[in-house]
């Protein structure tokens, strides 16, 4: 676990943007059971965390992605740290709709860019990546040139790892699912009996409730 991934780790739980809960789980818009609930839109009421987080995000993407030539932020999410990012990197920025309009122009991508821009798309969580790869896939539709994903946080998901890797596109983080975990049992949120619950999770959501009854 990296400084970076401890320090927001730790934000994000003091802020109560993750929130773990081993012994009465969450339930996901998707009918999964889950022993966390992240919001990272809660990031934005607090100008300290949100700072940091733009200010890590831009380290990260000049160490990875020098060649960025404009910073792209998922609807809704993405949208506010995007925008933060591309003012620190003094970069143009756009944002990607789920889905293109079906009035007007019927944009996808808000914002310009031109054949062979080379890009960054900016997402706040990562699950199973599907939301922010189809973002991506649109923008090489539209002549983008994808670098690769940055996002605050990563549940590390094998089905998020495979897609990426299908996609064969990068993915950098500031923290994720096992530094939190380490990082929540420092600070008592969570005790020790409780990690073995958390990261069986991790490896099999779907069949996770049912494997601990």
């Amino acid at each position: 676990m990296t400084e970076t991934e401890k320090k927001i780790a730790q934000r994000l739980l003091e802020i109560q943007a993750v929130s773990l809960s081993p012994n009465a789980p969450y339930t996901w818009a998707s009918g999964i059971k889950s022993p966390i609930y992240c919001d990272n839109r809660i990031t934005m009421s607090y100008p300290s965390v949100r700072k940091e987080i733009a200010k890590g995000l831009a380290e990260k993407i000049l160490v990875e992605y020098p060649d960025v030539e404009v910073i792209a932020g998922t609807a809704t999410a993405g949208i506010p740290h995007a925008a933060w990012v591309a003012d620190l990197l003094n970069l143009p920025m756009v944002y990607i709709r789920s889905k293109a309009k079906d009035h007007g122009k019927g944009n996808q991508i808000e914002g310009r860019i031109t054949s062979g821009q080379k890009m960054v798309v900016i997402e706040d969580l990562i699950s199973t990546g599907g939301s922010v790869l189809e973002a991506c896939a649109a923008a090489q539709n539209e002549g983008a040139v994808i670098l690769g994903v940055a996002a605050i946080f990563t549940y590390q998901l094998p089905a998020g790892i495979n897609n990426f890797k299908t996609a064969k596109l990068s993915l950098v983080t500031l923290t994720n699912y096992s530094a939190l975990i380490e990082v929540a049992l420092d600070l008592g949120t969570v005790e020790d009996t409780d990690i073995a619950i958390l990261q069986n999770w991790r490896q099999d959501p779907q069949n996770w409730l049912s494997d601990q009854l």
